[in-house]
């Protein structure tokens, strides 16, 4: 069984339709057998759908995606998780687990909330001035390295030396295309002009990595307002759907008797992160 992953900096991009990357994952017997990144080469809803036929994909698993695309997926065959996030590895285990349940926009076992009206369709993340380009927009970056796809390790931390993430501990370094809006601009610019081999340290400020939290991504709506809200709980992390039908990540914040409080930031707005980076391989 192959099952592909949306993929944005080892996390799941959240709208299929502009993802720039899938990983894929083979199962044999329940077991990972192997794992690699499929560019998209920026190929649209549909032809997305073809792509992955052509790999032989038995399940996808995204963030956002419309009718359309599900549908286009259908008719290949292909079963869709929708509505996940997080770490692209913690989002497999879960679904081996059976723990994904997909419900066309979300994983979650909730009915779709409805429109808040914050976010706009151009941009997935929701938050176009905060994101820093982690959601997977583009930047114009100069360097040896733009536009190539380039193999790195890396280790994450935040300023009290708490790691956050490392692909050394994962065994296998990061791929991606250099400049194409896959990775925060901050990693992307630090990796622009490396040669092969060399490692470099950075501190990244919040703009250069996912922003700083947008007031106007947090919102309150009257629970009577929206079927199923009253089955959510503080900290459960659910999808919306904005005033083009398309879906978004949120958490919840806040709940009383009568309504109900979303953050809409991504989880590392507002944080400084430090990375130690080295380039393994420019293929």
């Amino acid at each position: 069984m192959k099952i592909a992953i949306t993929y944005d900096n080892g996390q799941v991009f959240q709208h299929f339709g502009k993802t720039e990357a899938f990983m894929v994952y083979e199962i044999e017997d329940g077991n990972l057998v192997n794992s690699e990144i499929l560019p998209s080469n920026g190929a649209g809803h549909g032809a997305l759908a073809g792509l992955l036929a052509e790999h032989a994909i038995d399940v996808l698993i995204c963030g956002g995606i419309g009718a359309g695309a599900l549908s286009a997926l259908a008719d290949c065959g292909i079963e869709v998780c929708a509505g996940a996030q997080g770490d692209t590895e913690d989002v497999l285990e879960a679904y081996m687990n059976g723990e994904l349940v997909s419900a066309g926009a979300t994983c979650d076992h909730h009915e779709e909330g409805h429109i808040c009206g914050h976010h706009e369709e151009e941009h997935s993340c929701g938050n176009q001035e905060s994101c820093g380009g982690g959601c997977g927009s583009r930047s114009t970056l100069e360097g040896r390295n733009v536009g190539k796809t380039v193999r790195t390790h890396y280790r994450g931390t935040f300023n009290d030396g708490e790691q956050f993430d490392s692909s050394y501990d994962r065994g296998e370094p990061l791929e991606f295309v250099c400049g194409a809006g896959m990775m925060i601009k901050g990693f992307d610019a630090a990796v622009a002009d490396m040669e092969v081999g060399q490692i470099v340290d950075v501190h990244l400020m919040p703009e250069e990595a996912y922003g700083m939290p947008d007031p106007q991504a947090i919102f309150t709506i009257e629970i009577a307002q929206m079927p199923g809200a009253e089955d959510l709980s503080v900290g459960q992390q659910v999808y919306l759907s904005n005033a083009y039908g398309q879906p978004f990540p949120v958490k919840v914040t806040a709940k009383d008797d009568t309504t109900i409080t979303f953050d809409a930031n991504h989880e590392m707005a507002g944080k400084e992160l430090n990375f130690s980076i080295e380039l393994v391989e420019v293929l």
